[in-house]
Protein backbone atom coordinates (compact mmCIF):
# COMPACT_ATOMS: atom_id res chain seq x y z
CA UNK A 1 0.00 0.00 0.00
CA UNK A 2 1.43 3.52 -1.19
CA UNK A 3 1.69 6.60 1.56
CA UNK A 4 -1.02 8.64 -0.29
CA UNK A 5 -3.33 5.50 0.06
CA UNK A 6 -2.65 5.40 3.64
CA UNK A 7 -3.19 8.80 3.90
CA UNK A 8 -6.39 8.54 2.76
CA UNK A 9 -7.75 6.12 5.00
CA UNK A 10 -6.37 8.10 7.79
CA UNK A 11 -8.10 11.11 6.75
CA UNK A 12 -11.01 9.06 6.34
CA UNK A 13 -10.56 7.55 9.16
CA UNK A 14 -10.05 11.07 11.55
CA UNK A 15 -13.20 12.36 9.64
CA UNK A 16 -15.57 9.26 10.44
CA UNK A 17 -14.77 9.52 14.35
CA UNK A 18 -15.02 13.00 14.43
CA UNK A 19 -18.33 12.60 12.85
CA UNK A 20 -19.52 10.27 15.47
CA UNK A 21 -17.95 12.26 18.44
CA UNK A 22 -20.80 15.03 16.86
CA UNK A 23 -18.10 17.37 15.52
CA UNK A 24 -18.72 19.36 12.27
CA UNK A 25 -15.89 18.53 9.53
CA UNK A 26 -14.75 20.48 6.81
CA UNK A 27 -11.81 19.11 3.88
CA UNK A 28 -10.58 21.91 1.85
CA UNK A 29 -10.20 21.24 -1.53
CA UNK A 30 -6.67 19.76 -3.13
CA UNK A 31 -3.64 19.26 -0.86
CA UNK A 32 -2.11 23.08 -1.01
CA UNK A 33 -2.51 23.62 2.88
CA UNK A 34 -1.10 22.50 5.54
CA UNK A 35 -3.50 20.69 7.35
CA UNK A 36 -5.82 18.32 5.87
CA UNK A 37 -9.15 19.01 7.84
CA UNK A 38 -10.89 21.48 9.89
CA UNK A 39 -13.34 21.02 12.66
CA UNK A 40 -16.33 24.14 13.12
CA UNK A 41 -16.75 24.71 16.61
CA UNK A 42 -19.49 27.36 17.22
CA UNK A 43 -17.94 29.50 14.00
CA UNK A 44 -14.18 28.90 14.97
CA UNK A 45 -12.42 26.55 12.81
CA UNK A 46 -9.34 24.25 14.56
CA UNK A 47 -7.26 23.10 11.23
CA UNK A 48 -6.36 19.26 11.52
CA UNK A 49 -3.29 17.81 10.44
CA UNK A 50 -3.80 14.47 9.82
CA UNK A 51 -0.80 11.54 10.27
CA UNK A 52 -0.63 8.07 9.61
CA UNK A 53 1.08 6.23 11.94
CA UNK A 54 3.18 2.68 10.63
CA UNK A 55 4.83 -0.22 13.04
CA UNK A 56 8.37 -0.67 12.85
CA UNK A 57 9.23 -4.22 13.91
CA UNK A 58 12.56 -3.96 15.22
CA UNK A 59 11.53 -2.05 18.18
CA UNK A 60 7.76 -2.78 17.99
CA UNK A 61 6.17 0.49 18.31
CA UNK A 62 4.23 2.57 15.62
CA UNK A 63 6.07 5.88 14.23
CA UNK A 64 5.34 8.58 12.27
CA UNK A 65 7.44 11.76 11.05
CA UNK A 66 6.44 14.71 12.59
CA UNK A 67 7.71 16.73 9.26
CA UNK A 68 6.02 17.73 6.19
CA UNK A 69 7.40 15.74 3.02
CA UNK A 70 7.45 17.27 -0.11
CA UNK A 71 8.97 15.74 -3.42
CA UNK A 72 9.08 16.13 -7.03
CA UNK A 73 10.61 14.02 -9.28
CA UNK A 74 14.15 14.62 -8.44
CA UNK A 75 14.07 15.27 -4.49
CA UNK A 76 12.19 14.70 -1.52
CA UNK A 77 12.01 17.99 0.98
CA UNK A 78 11.49 17.58 4.34
CA UNK A 79 9.99 20.90 6.85
CA UNK A 80 9.16 21.45 10.32
CA UNK A 81 6.14 22.50 10.22
CA UNK A 82 4.94 25.89 12.78
CA UNK A 83 3.00 26.89 15.37
CA UNK A 84 0.61 28.94 12.34
CA UNK A 85 0.45 25.45 10.11
CA UNK A 86 -2.08 23.95 11.88
CA UNK A 87 -3.35 23.45 15.80
CA UNK A 88 -3.72 20.15 15.90
CA UNK A 89 -2.14 16.78 14.63
CA UNK A 90 -4.22 13.39 14.92
CA UNK A 91 -2.12 10.56 14.37
CA UNK A 92 -3.62 7.43 13.18
CA UNK A 93 -2.77 3.58 13.62
CA UNK A 94 -4.36 1.74 11.57
CA UNK A 95 -3.80 -1.54 13.01
CA UNK A 96 -5.51 -0.90 16.21
CA UNK A 97 -7.48 1.79 15.07
CA UNK A 98 -6.43 4.45 17.63
CA UNK A 99 -6.08 7.86 17.54
CA UNK A 100 -3.62 10.27 19.19
CA UNK A 101 -4.65 13.83 19.26
CA UNK A 102 -1.58 16.06 19.74
CA UNK A 103 -1.87 20.25 20.36
CA UNK A 104 1.00 21.43 17.87
CA UNK A 105 2.98 22.55 20.91
CA UNK A 106 3.18 19.39 21.08
CA UNK A 107 3.63 17.59 17.81
CA UNK A 108 6.12 20.03 16.87
CA UNK A 109 8.36 19.88 19.44
CA UNK A 110 9.57 16.96 18.50
CA UNK A 111 11.84 17.41 15.47
CA UNK A 112 12.26 14.33 13.81
CA UNK A 113 9.83 11.26 14.73
CA UNK A 114 6.87 10.18 17.32
CA UNK A 115 7.39 6.97 18.44
CA UNK A 116 3.93 5.11 19.88
CA UNK A 117 4.01 2.50 22.26
CA UNK A 118 1.06 0.11 22.45
CA UNK A 119 2.81 -2.44 24.56
CA UNK A 120 1.78 -2.28 28.54
CA UNK A 121 4.95 -4.26 29.31
CA UNK A 122 7.00 -1.00 30.23
CA UNK A 123 8.05 0.69 33.00
CA UNK A 124 7.82 4.03 32.23
CA UNK A 125 5.06 5.29 29.21
CA UNK A 126 6.38 7.69 26.19
CA UNK A 127 5.57 11.30 26.38
CA UNK A 128 3.07 10.42 23.42
CA UNK A 129 1.12 7.99 26.05
CA UNK A 130 -0.97 11.07 27.60
CA UNK A 131 -2.25 12.04 23.97
CA UNK A 132 -4.16 8.47 23.38
CA UNK A 133 -7.60 9.53 22.50
CA UNK A 134 -7.98 12.85 23.66
CA UNK A 135 -10.47 14.10 21.94
CA UNK A 136 -11.89 16.51 24.54
CA UNK A 137 -8.57 18.81 23.62
CA UNK A 138 -10.15 19.92 20.56
CA UNK A 139 -12.59 21.74 22.31
CA UNK A 140 -10.09 22.84 25.26
CA UNK A 141 -8.06 23.88 22.65
CA UNK A 142 -10.94 26.78 21.27
CA UNK A 143 -11.39 27.46 24.39
CA UNK A 144 -7.85 28.63 25.23
CA UNK A 145 -7.64 29.97 21.64
CA UNK A 146 -10.46 32.33 22.64
CA UNK A 147 -9.54 32.89 26.15
CA UNK A 148 -5.97 34.12 24.33
CA UNK A 149 -8.19 36.41 21.67
CA UNK A 150 -9.91 37.70 24.68
CA UNK A 151 -6.84 38.79 26.86
CA UNK A 152 -4.72 40.15 23.67
CA UNK A 153 -7.50 42.40 22.66
CA UNK A 154 -7.78 44.30 26.01
CA UNK A 155 -3.86 44.95 25.30
CA UNK A 156 -4.03 45.85 21.22
CA UNK A 157 -7.29 47.93 20.71
CA UNK A 158 -5.02 51.25 22.27
CA UNK A 159 -2.71 50.23 19.69
CA UNK A 160 -4.96 49.96 17.06
CA UNK A 161 -6.75 53.01 17.74
CA UNK A 162 -3.41 54.65 17.55
CA UNK A 163 -2.81 53.15 14.40
CA UNK A 164 -6.46 54.62 12.82
CA UNK A 165 -5.55 57.72 14.09
CA UNK A 166 -1.98 58.31 12.06
CA UNK A 167 -3.34 56.25 8.95
CA UNK A 168 -2.12 57.99 5.72
CA UNK A 169 -4.80 59.03 3.70
CA UNK A 170 -5.16 58.48 -0.21
CA UNK A 171 -4.61 60.98 -2.51
CA UNK A 172 -7.15 62.70 -4.04
CA UNK A 173 -6.95 63.92 -7.85
CA UNK A 174 -6.86 67.58 -6.29
CA UNK A 175 -4.18 66.89 -4.20
CA UNK A 176 -2.37 65.11 -6.65
CA UNK A 177 -2.11 68.31 -9.07
CA UNK A 178 -1.24 70.79 -6.23
CA UNK A 179 1.39 70.79 -3.25
CA UNK A 180 3.03 68.39 -3.83
CA UNK A 181 6.23 68.15 -5.95
CA UNK A 182 7.76 65.51 -7.57
CA UNK A 183 11.39 64.86 -8.32
CA UNK A 184 10.75 65.41 -12.11
CA UNK A 185 9.53 68.89 -11.02
CA UNK A 186 12.16 70.21 -8.76
CA UNK A 187 14.68 68.84 -11.51
CA UNK A 188 12.66 71.22 -14.24
CA UNK A 189 13.12 74.10 -11.71
CA UNK A 190 16.37 73.93 -11.06
CA UNK A 191 17.04 73.76 -14.98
Amino acid sequence: MDTKLKADIAESAVTTELLKRGFRVLQPVGDRLAYDLAVDLDGELLRLQVKSAWFNAKTNCYVVDARRTKTNRRRMLRQHYESKDFDFAITYLADLDVFYVLPISAFSAYRGTITFIERDKRQRKPKSAKYRERWDLLSDGLLSRKRLKDSLSNSVEPLNSIQRQYRAKPLTSKMSREGVETKRQRSLIKD
